[in-house]
Formats: structure tokens, C-alpha cells, sequence
């Protein structure tokens, strides 16, 4: 995967940077001598050990200092913005999770509303030249239409994790609109890979297979997901950061994008692609559909292409071997 030359002369601040995508872009970033501010939390969604795994990693680079905090404080947030005065703003820290929105609804305001708006005054007091953000494929809701524009209509939302995602859209547009914030939002499609979140599919399937517990299979397996393998997430990031986006005709400079492979696999084949690179076969339990859940994400990247001539396109097989020869590595050290 070869990724762009950014500016070693920026400063970029990352939130959520002991995260899947927040480690891997700072990691990134650092290996090309950029200086990096990382906010992370370190909450115990899953399982914590790896969080300092990936910042562990991230503090062998002398350019990288490390602030534990929660967005959601707002002094904390002002303070690292005063002290460090950040070029590029990358707003990855959020309460992730279709599923866990039902049952915990007061994390995801908090952590994706209340601490997104702390980030969004943040930039208003302390400009920056580009302030990216995470959304997500989940604002989609289960339209019919295919594949997933970023022009389709997105207010129906059937989870309070993406209502809380399709509202950072709407609240980054109108700080654009208001305070000449130039703002980029990025709606990832189901973002797999090595050190990844252990709440996800693919990674919990793993775990049991090797187990030899049974996995669930919602929906009896009829789902499709857009897999998104991580190196194309950090390349669309890489093209995407050093443009801020052109005003538009009302003067605003806000625009949203997919990040998908374009191509939805079914669940089945996920598992079938498993169990090939671990050598084991699962033992399955179908499910009926979760509430909350999706039927399918497919990404249509149509802007990505024609704004940054590029687009995903790591296949399913090759991502899952990384994964798997990670995930054996990474189990051995932690024996």
C-alpha cells in the first residue's frame, strides 16, 4: 500500500488515537515526522489491553505526546487546543457500536454529541486548516436503494449510535456554515484489520472459532457488509487531509464521504473466508435479526474517486490473512 507525503510542518491532533483507526493514522502520520497530539479516554468498551498495546506503540515516537482525557470535558479539550495550537484536527473518538446504543444510550450522548460540540467550539476559538470527522455507514439506516450515496436522503435512522453520527454531520455543516471551519466527514463502512475492535464480526468470530465455541450468525446469515480493510482507510485519510474542502455556493466548506470497498460480501463468505485462513471450521448458531442491525452497506465512492483518484480495494481474503497471522502473534506475546 503506498500512501502520500503529508506536511511535517503541521501539527495534527487525533482523538480517539488509542483507537482502531485513531492508532493506525498516528502511527502513520509519526513515520512521516509529523508531530502528533493523541486524546484518548482509554475506556473499558472492550477489552483495554489492547488500547495500551496500540499506544504503547505510538509513544516509541518522540514527536508523539499522549493526553488522557474524555472529549466530553470540555476544559480538557480547550486546554490541549491552546497549548498545542493544532493544524489538522482528526475527530476518530466516539462511543462505537450499533448494538450497545440500545442498552447504553446516555454514553453515545455524551461521548458523540457532547463531545463533538466541545471539539467543533474547540476550532471556532482556535482555528484550524482542516477538521476531519468520523460519521459513519450506519446513517444509511436499511434503505433499499443501492449502492449508498452520499447524496441519498439519511433521516431515518434506526440506532441512536447512527442518529448521534448523522448529527455530528449536521452540527460540522453549520459550524462550516457559521465560523468558516473547513470540515470533512467520513462515513467508514465496516473497518476491519489488524488490531482491530474486538466487538466486531470478524474479530469475535476468531476468537471463538479458535475456542471451539459456537458464533451467531444473525439474520440466519443473510447480511452484507461493505469490508473496509484499514491500509485503505489510512490511504483515503492520507488524500483526504491536506485538502480542506472548496466553499460550496453558500461560502460553507463541508463535505461528507465514503470510505467502502464497493463491494458488500455476504456474512457467509466472511465466515467461510475464517475458517480457510484458520484452518478450523465454526460451529454456528443462526439467529434472527437484531434490532438496531442493518441489512446491508455498500458504499458508493463515487466523490472519493473523482475528487482523490482513489479507491479501496483490499480484498476480503487478503485482509483476513493479515488479520489472522496478527491475531496468533499478537495471542502468543500476550501468553
Amino acid at each position: 500500500m503506498s500512501f502520500n507525503k503529508l506536511d511535517k510542518s503541521k501539527t495534527y491532533l487525533i482523538t480517539g488515537a488509542a483507537g482502531f483507526i485513531g492508532f493506525f493514522l498516528s502511527k502513520q502520520l509519526l513515520e512521516q515526522g509529523c508531530p502528533v497530539i493523541g486524546i484518548d479516554n482509554m475506556n473499558a468498551y472492550y477489552d483495554v489491553r489492547l488500547k495500551y498495546a496500540r499506544l504503547e506503540q505510538l509513544k516509541l515516537y518522540e514527536l508523539f505526546t499522549f493526553i488522557k482525557g474524555d472529549i466530553s470535558d470540555q476544559e480538557m479539550v480547550s486546554r490541549a487546543f491552546e497549548e498545542y495550537q493544532p493544524n489538522v484536527v482528526v475527530n476518530l473518538a466516539a462511543q462505537a457500536g450499533v448494538r450497545y446504543s440500545i442498552e447504553h444510550p446516555d454514553v453515545y450522548i455524551q461521548s458523540n454529541i457532547v463531545g463533538f460540540f466541545n471539539i467543533l467550539e474547540a476550532c471556532r476559538h482556535n482555528p484550524v486548516e482542516h477538521l476531519v470527522y468520523a460519521s459513519s455507514s450506519s446513517v444509511y439506516g436499511n434503505q433499499q436503494k443501492t449502492p449508498f450515496s452520499v447524496t441519498d436522503k439519511v433521516d431515518q435512522p434506526i440506532s441512536l449510535y447512527a442518529a448521534s453520527k448523522k448529527s455530528n454531520e449536521l452540527m460540522a455543516y453549520t459550524y462550516s456554515h457559521l465560523y468558516g471551519i473547513p470540515a470533512t466527514g467520513l462515513r467508514f463502512f465496516t473497518v476491519y484489520g489488524p488490531f482491530g475492535r474486538p466487538d466486531m464480526a470478524y474479530f469475535s468470530f476468531t476468537e471463538k472459532i479458535m475456542a471451539g465455541q459456537p458464533i451467531s450468525i444473525y439474520n440466519h446469515g443473510d447480511l452484507y457488509r461493505d469490508f473496509t480493510y484499514i491500509d485503505d482507510i489510512i490511504c483515503a485519510l492520507e488524500h483526504i487531509l491536506p485538502s480542506p474542502p472548496k466553499a460550496d455556493e453558500t461560502g460553507t466548506r463541508h463535505k461528507v464521504y465514503n470510505i467502502g470497498n464497493n463491494r458488500p460480501e455476504r456474512l457467509e463468505l466472511l465466515v467461510e473466508t475464517l475458517e480457510k485462513c484458520l484452518g478450523k471450521t465454526a460451529k454456528k448458531e443462526y439467529l434472527p435479526m437484531q434490532a438496531g442491525d442493518v441489512y446491508q452497506t455498500y458504499a458508493d465512492v463515487t466523490e472519493l474517486i473523482n475528487d482523490f483518484e482513489f479507491r479501496p480495494d483490499t480484498t476480503l481474503l487478503y485482509g483476513l490473512k493479515v488479520f489472522v497471522e496478527w491475531y496468533r502473534e499478537y495471542n502468543r506475546q500476550a501468553d
